[in-house]
């Protein structure tokens, strides 16, 4: 079977983990669907890197409730991130045979490897599952431009944004605007012009940069990264060769 993408990176919120309905900050149905659809990947032969936010952990409102500074916000948060990574690589662990690897950008040695550019590179080639934790280990940066950064490192193919009940890009928020637009194709440029916050600027730009493919779908969709990587058309697809559609 020919396949679209042969090496991803798959950026996940922290909310995939866990249950918005009951707030709970790890959800097992939620954890499984994360590992059942990764597999389906691997199944195709495609080498997965994955980034997941923190945001299922601690958020920004609760740092305002708190007046805590934004520095000190975005390391709580990139711990959040850490801790999602071992637990899903955990996940992972129980569920399958396929090896997978956390890689900080902060030092702990005792619980994941440090981040190497190579390291990981090798791991992917070996067929595991290779997990970016830490963000960059910078404050001010959110989990957006490390994903992009980390699959432009690695020799990714593309990036898949996965969302959690959104379907793509639109050209207002859906749930406040009525009739809002669902873009299919967007150029970088129209990303940037438009101000459509699904995703943070700088990322998009580095990824324009590198010419790297930005797919944005809804998570919560059986199949659809594989379905993607078989070249169907599924929610938002960010490229330079595309146009505003």
């Amino acid at each position: 079977m020919m396949i679209k993408y042969k090496k991803l990176l798959i950026k996940l919120s922290g909310e995939a983990m866990g249950d918005p309905n009951n707030k709970d900050i790890f959800n097992p149905q939620a954890i499984e669907h994360i590992t059942d659809e990764v597999f389906k990947l691997k199944e195709l032969g495609v080498q997965v890197t994955i980034i997941i936010g923190g945001g299922n952990i601690f958020r920004g409102n609760v740092a305002d409730k708190w007046k805590i500074e934004r520095a000190e916000a975005d390391n709580i948060g990139m711990l959040g991130t850490i801790i999602n990574s071992l637990l899903l690589r955990a996940a992972f662990k129980s569920k399958s045979l396929y090896k997978t690897r956390v890689m900080t950008s902060i030092r702990m040695e005792e619980f994941a490897e440090p981040y190497i550019r190579l390291k990981a590179i090798n791991y992917l080639n070996k067929g595991y599952i290779v997990i970016f934790a830490g963000g960059i280990g910078q404050p001010y940066v959110t989990t957006d431009y490390p994903a992009v950064q980390r699959a432009i490192e690695t020799g990714c193919d593309a990036i898949f944004v996965a969302k959690n009940g959104v379907n793509g890009v639109y050209s207002n928020d859906p749930k406040k605007t009525k009739g809002a637009k669902l873009y299919k194709t967007l150029a970088y440029e129209d990303f940037i012009t438009k101000k459509l916050g699904i995703m943070d600027k700088s990322a998009v730009l580095l990824a324009q940069e590198y010419n790297l493919p930005i797919h944005i779908f809804n998570f919560n969709e059986l199949n659809v990264m594989i379905n993607i990587c078989k070249g169907d058309d599924i929610g938002t697809y960010i490229s330079p060769f595309t146009k505003l559609t």
